[in-house]
């Protein structure tokens, strides 16, 4: 009997699957994203993985192996969407104290928007980095996050406008504490000092005193920026 509904059948899903691996491979990642974010490794299970995407079990085996293999290569994937949004600023174009501010807000607005992702890197460290030291692709993506703040700081050297001691890793570092703790410790800290914080209001005086901290110790002459 043919199908009289919308639904595409079972057979037919399978073999566009077929034809596209990596639309397969896509969609394996975003769902174990959120099961690892929920449960961690130990509590993920493959079988919750496999039912809640249009695939199989088998094929997730077949392309990650087994359940450590994939939740290393989620853990790639996350900080990958990560450092190609950071790319996609375009930040060389803008000057100096500009592109840090940018750099800032855009790191403060995506980890306050991406639970799962903060929630994977704080499974990661209960597991004292041991996925992450596996994969040379997740150490050299991050390195190009430094790389891109050490240009905009050289440039604001060269221009006089940041200090000559401001150093990259440093700033990367304040940059990721104050946008991280904003959303791994949200629960607890709101449980105890209440949520005004966490309203939109709190988020933005958050963004922007996140801006003014970094800023202040780098900047030559921190007058208030115009770029929001």
């Amino acid at each position: 009997m043919a199908n009289s509904g919308g639904t595409k059948p079972k057979s037919s899903r399978k073999n566009s699957w077929k034809q596209n691996p990596q639309a397969v491979q896509e969609n394996i990642l975003r769902v174990a994203q959120e099961v690892f974010a929920k449960n961690g490794l130990s509590g993920a299970r493959v079988d919750e993985i496999a039912a809640m995407t249009e695939t199989s079990k088998r094929m997730v085996y077949y392309y990650f192996g087994d359940k450590e293999g994939l939740y290393r290569r989620t853990l790639e994937e996350a900080y990958r969407k990560v450092r190609q949004k950071e790319v996609d600023l375009d930040l060389d174009h803008l000057d100096p104290r500009a592109a840090l501010e940018r750099l800032i807000r855009f790191t403060f607005r995506h980890h306050s928007e991406n639970p799962d992702f903060i929630r994977l890197v704080m499974i990661e460290n209960i597991h004292h980095g041991t996925y992450l030291a596996q994969s040379a692709t997740i150490r050299d993506m991050n390195r190009g996050a430094v790389d891109q703040l050490e240009r905009i700081l050289k440039r604001g050297r060269d221009e006089g406008v940041f200090r000559q001691d401001a150093d990259p890793l440093t700033i990367h570092w304040q940059i990721s504490a104050m946008s991280f703790f904003n959303v791994s410790n949200r629960a607890t800290f709101s449980l105890i000092f209440g949520d005004r914080l966490n309203s939109a209001t709190g988020q933005r005086q958050l963004e922007d005193w996140a801006v003014e901290t970094v800023l202040r110790p780098v900047v030559v002459d921190p007058r208030p920026s115009d770029q929001g």
